[in-house]
């Protein structure tokens, strides 16, 4: 347990090295998975149900053949879309904003190092390295939560065309 609390000091140190726009990538972040990890729970089990439920909704039908059946088939495939969307969109946003809120704190931590400079002069150069060192981690890690976020949306968006895909094969005319 005791190496659980190092664990915490070491993120918290991180943290206020970074500088309040890290606290905020981070919480973009964590919002971020919170999402990624809810579509990929949907897609293994609420899912299958509610695609099952539309097969068995169309199976029902007596004409799967006349243009109305087609128009009732395309909206069923247009809600089995829409429930697997859900909060892509929002993921991809955030996924754009992390690196985003890393330009902001390379900003903030410049603007830190010019303050340094115009108050000691440009000869401390420790002030001028914490300066620093505030302006590129949260460049790293927006890029970071942004690449990791990337990588798993792309993954995300393709398994949903496939679901939607599989469900319009499902419940082609005539079945």
């Amino acid at each position: 347990m005791h190496w659980l609390g190092d664990v915490w000091v070491e993120g918290r140190d991180f943290l206020e090295l970074g500088g309040s726009v890290l606290g905020v990538i981070l919480l973009v972040t964590l919002v971020m998975w919170a999402l990624i990890i809810e579509r990929h729970h949907y897609l293994r089990t609420a899912f299958p149900r509610f695609a099952d439920g539309l097969l068995q909704e169309w199976r029902a039908r007596s004409d799967t053949t006349s243009w109305h059946a087609h128009q009732i088939r395309r909206e069923m495939i247009s809600r089995a879309s829409l429930g697997l969307q859900g909060p892509i969109v929002l993921i991809k946003t955030l996924v754009a904003l992390c690196p985003l809120l890393g330009l902001l704190g390379t900003v903030t931590g410049i603007v830190e190092v010019f303050d340094v400079m115009a108050v000691a002069g440009s000869g401390n150069a420790r002030a001028l390295a914490h300066g620093v060192s505030r302006a590129t981690i949260p460049t790293m890690a927006g890029m970071v939560a942004a690449l990791s976020g990337f990588i798993v949306s792309e993954q995300l968006t393709r398994r949903i065309q496939v679901e939607t895909e599989r469900v319009a094969d499902h419940l082609s005319p005539g079945r």
